[in-house]
């Protein structure tokens, strides 16, 4: 028999507090068995999904989508290559989208750190008029799967 971990285990072997472990086991992410006292005991596969999930996490995958693609892996049986290998291309195109996305956000941002928007004129993010509003809420011109923003022209400053 495959030797199990505690919660105390799995938490200093993932770095992940129990509390953090208790939650993740609560919205199905995780599995423990339970001793004959209660107590939690983990399988040591547990500890590639706390992996998964801290790294999913440290992108910004919500937990809905984590707790989806884990759901795609076996129940019966400890997760195989080809099978992470599945999730894994199931999650390329959301991954690459958000590469883009963050990809976009540095390289616009870069030029509007610590600027307070003085020059509206070169500004990636500024929608004259409010022209997009008729797209939706929120932040348009960085939305996934849309074009970068054409730079605008350079107009020249006013001397007074």
């Amino acid at each position: 028999m495959q030797e199990t971990l505690t919660i105390g285990d799995l938490s200093a072997r993932s770095g992940v507090a129990a509390s953090a472990l208790r939650y993740y086991e609560r919205l199905g992410l995780i599995r423990a068995g339970r001793t004959g006292g209660n107590q939690r005991r983990y399988e040591r596969a547990e500890l590639r999904r706390v992996a998964f999930i801290r790294i999913a996490q440290q992108v910004g995958v919500p937990l809905s989508d984590i707790r989806a693609a884990l759901d795609s892996l076996p129940d019966a049986r400890t997760p195989t290559a080809t099978d992470w290998a599945r999730l894994s291309a199931g999650w390329r195109a959301k991954l690459d989208e958000r590469i883009d996305l963050l990809t976009r956000l540095r390289d616009d941002l870069s030029g509007c750190i610590g600027c307070g928007c003085l020059s509206l004129q070169r500004c990636a993010l500024y929608n004259p008029d409010d022209t997009l509003a008729a797209e939706g809420p929120g932040p348009r011109l960085m939305q996934p799967g849309r074009p970068a923003p054409a730079q605008p022209p350079v107009r020249p400053r006013r001397r007074g």
